[in-house]
C-alpha cells in the first residue's frame, strides 16, 4: 500500500512539474529572449506563395508557418534610407549568418575584412561574400558586367586606334613622333585589354567564393552543393546552440538566377525550373522548422519569413521565363515604386505569443525588423541617427490596430521614386509617383529592351505626381487627377511636404557606388592561393547527409 501511495504521489508530482515547467515556459517565451530565426528568400515574388493567393504552387512548409504565425499583407521592401547599425547584440552570445552577405568584404588590403559579418555583430559566418551570379555556373553565359564587357571591347579598340594613327602623321612625314611614344600607347593599350580581359576569364575563380567566417573554403565555390551546405551549417548552428538564445539569420541563395536546384527538385512543379526552386527553397525551410520542433524549441523561437524585394521580371533563357510572380501587383525588383518590386512576403510566428492564423492589413516595412528585434531582444536602439524603422510588436500582438507607419519613402538607388501616405485616421493609403520607369518595349510591364530598368535618365518624371489610392487600386491601373479625385491636391500637398521633412533627416554620406569604388582593384581581390590563380576546396567531398 506505502508503494502504491508512493508511486501514485511520484506521478502526480512529476505532472505537476510538467504542468508548472510547461506553464512557466509559456511566460519565459513571453517575457525572457527567445531564439530567432530570420529566414529571408532572394527575388521571391509575392505570388509565388500559396499563403499569398497562389494555389497552383506547392509550399506546404512556408504555408505552415503563415497558418501557425502572423501573416502580413502590405510588408514592403526597404522603402527608405535607413542607417542602422547590424542587429547582433539583440540575441546574446550566438549570432550567426548563412547566405549571401552581399556589403562588401575588405578596404584597404585583400584580408582587412573591414565589410565582413564577423566585423558588423555576428559571430560566425557562412556563405558569399559576394552575390550569386550565372557567373558561377560554368554551363551558363556570364552574367556579370555584360554591358561593361561590350564597353571594354569599344574602349579597347579606341585605345589601340592611337598608336596607329599616330604612325600616319610619321610616315606621312608631316611631323615626327618618336617610337617610344609610338610603342608606350600601344603597350598601355595591350595591358588595359590584358587586364580586363582575364579579369572576364577569372570570374568564376575569382568571385565565386564560399566562406567559413575569415576563411576561404571554397574558390570556386561547387555551386550545386552550396544549398545543401547552407542548409547543413544551419541544422549543426541550432543543435549547437540549442540552449539558447541564439539568433540564426538565413539568406537563401533561392530564387535568384542562375536558379541551382538539385535533381530531385527538378520537374516537380507546373513553373519549370523556377517553379522548381521555389519548392526545393520551401523544403529547406521545412527541414529548419522541422528540427526546432525535435530539438523542441518552437515556442521558444520566433520565425520570420520575407523576401529582399520581389519578382525579377526581366529573366530570361530564350522564350522562358525565370523570374516569380508578382501577383495582381504592378512591376517588379529594381523598378522604383512599383508595388509588385517593393511589396514581399512578411511571416512572424512565435506561439504562446503571436495568434495563429492572423492576418494584418496595415502597411510595414523590412526596415521593421531592427526595432523589432531589439524590443524582444532588450537592446537599445542608437540615438545618433534616424531609425525608420517600427517595433512592429504591438501590432502583431494586437495591442494596436494600426501600423505605426505614417509615410515610406521608396528608393532606386539615391533617387526618391515614390513616397505613400498611410493615413492615421482611416485605412485609406495614398500613393505619389515622381519618377517610373520606361518599360520597353512599348507595352511591356518590364525593361525587357536593356535588361534591367534605370533609376535615373531614361526614365519618366511626373509633375504632378501619378497618384494611386493602393487600399482601392492595388495594381495601380487607376492614377488619380483633380478631376476624379477631390482630394488630389490636398493629398500631394501632404506628401511633398512630408518629402521636405525627410529629406531634412538625411546625412550625406560617401557614395558605395562612386566611379573609383566599382573600378576592379587587384589588391582587393579574396584569394585562397597565389593571385591571380587562386583556388582551394576545403570541404569535405562527401555529399552534405542534410539531403
Amino acid at each position: 500500500m506505502k508503494q502504491l501511495f508512493y508511486n501514485w504521489t511520484c506521478r502526480l508530482s512529476l505532472w505537476l512539474c510538467c504542468w508548472l515547467g510547461g506553464l512557466s515556459a509559456g511566460f519565459m517565451t513571453r517575457n525572457s529572449r527567445p531564439n530567432i530565426v530570420l529566414l529571408m528568400a532572394d527575388d521571391l515574388g509575392v505570388g509565388d506563395l500559396c499563403c499569398y493567393g497562389n494555389n497552383t504552387v506547392s509550399t506546404p512548409n512556408i504555408d505552415r508557418l503563415a497558418s501557425e504565425g502572423v501573416r502580413l499583407t502590405q510588408h514592403l521592401a526597404a522603402a527608405s534610407v535607413c542607417t542602422p547599425s547590424r542587429a547582433a547584440f539583440l540575441t546574446g552570445r550566438y549570432p550567426i549568418r548563412s547566405g549571401k552577405w552581399h556589403q562588401g568584404l575588405s578596404c584597404a588590403s585583400r584580408n582587412d575584412h573591414c565589410y565582413h559579418p564577423l566585423n558588423h555583430g555576428f559571430d560566425y559566418f557562412y556563405g558569399l561574400p559576394f552575390g550569386l551570379l550565372s557567373d558561377c555556373q560554368a554551363s551558363r553565359t556570364p552574367e556579370l558586367h555584360r554591358w561593361l564587357r561590350i564597353k571594354l571591347w569599344i574602349s579597347t579598340a579606341v585605345l589601340s586606334l592611337v598608336p596607329l594613327l599616330l604612325l600616319i602623321p610619321k610616315y606621312a612625314r608631316w611631323f615626327v613622333v618618336p617610337w617610344k611614344v609610338i610603342l608606350t600607347f600601344a603597350l598601355l593599350a595591350f595591358l588595359f585589354f590584358i587586364s580586363w580581359y582575364s579579369s572576364y576569364g577569372f570570374t568564376r575563380r575569382w568571385n565565386c567564393i564560399l566562406m567559413r567566417n575569415h576563411e576561404i573554403i571554397q574558390q570556386p565555390m561547387r555551386e550545386e552543393r552550396v544549398a545543401s551546405l547552407m542548409l547543413k551549417e544551419a541544422l549543426a548552428f541550432i543543435d549547437r546552440y540549442k540552449r539558447g538564445p541564439f539568433l540564426l539569420f538565413v539568406s537563401f541563395l533561392h530564387v535568384h538566377t542562375p536558379l541551382i536546384t538539385k535533381d530531385k527538385f527538378v520537374g516537380h512543379s507546373k513553373y519549370g525550373l523556377y517553379g522548381d526552386n521555389v519548392e526545393e527553397m520551401d523544403w529547406m525551410v521545412g527541414r529548419i522548422l522541422e528540427t526546432l520542433d525535435q530539438e523542441r524549441l518552437t515556442n521558444h523561437t520566433l520565425v520570420y519569413f520575407t523576401s529582399d524585394n520581389g519578382g525579377r521580371l526581366e529573366v530570361q533563357e530564350g522564350e522562358v521565363q525565370l523570374g516569380g510572380s508578382n501577383g495582381i501587383y504592378k512591376g517588379g525588383q529594381g523598378m522604383g515604386g512599383w508595388e509588385g518590386g517593393i511589396r514581399v512576403p512578411g511571416i512572424f510566428r512565435w506561439p504562446t505569443v503571436l495568434q495563429a492564423g492572423k492576418v494584418i492589413n496595415e502597411p510595414t516595412s523590412l526596415m521593421d525588423i531592427y526595432p523589432t528585434l531589439s524590443y524582444i531582444g532588450g537592446g537599445m536602439l542608437p540615438q545618433d541617427r534616424v531609425i525608420d524603422g517600427r517595433n512592429l510588436m504591438p501590432l502583431l500582438e494586437g495591442r494596436v490596430s494600426h501600423s505605426d507607419h505614417e509615410f515610406l519613402f521608396h528608393y532606386c538607388g539615391v533617387y526618391l521614386h515614390t513616397a505613400r501616405w498611410h493615413q492615421k485616421d482611416c485605412a485609406t493609403v495614398w500613393k505619389a509617383h515622381y519618377v517610373t520607369p520606361k518599360f520597353s518595349p512599348d507595352g511591356a510591364g518590364a525593361c525587357y529592351g536593356s535588361g534591367i530598368c534605370p533609376c535615373s535618365g531614361d526614365v519618366t518624371y511626373h509633375d504632378p505626381p501619378l497618384l494611386f489610392d493602393v487600399s482601392r487600386d492595388p495594381s495601380e491601373t487607376r492614377p488619380l487627377n483633380p478631376d476624379n479625385e477631390a482630394l488630389f491636391d490636398s493629398v500631394v500637398k501632404k506628401i511633398e511636404a512630408a518629402i521636405k521633412e525627410h529629406r531634412r533627416t538625411l546625412t550625406p554620406v560617401p557614395q558605395q557606388f562612386s566611379v573609383f569604388n566599382t573600378l576592379w582593384k587587384p589588391w582587393l581581390q579574396p584569394c585562397c592561393g597565389t593571385f591571380p590563380f587562386c583556388g582551394c576546396d576545403k570541404e569535405d567531398d562527401i555529399l552534405s547527409t542534410a539531403w
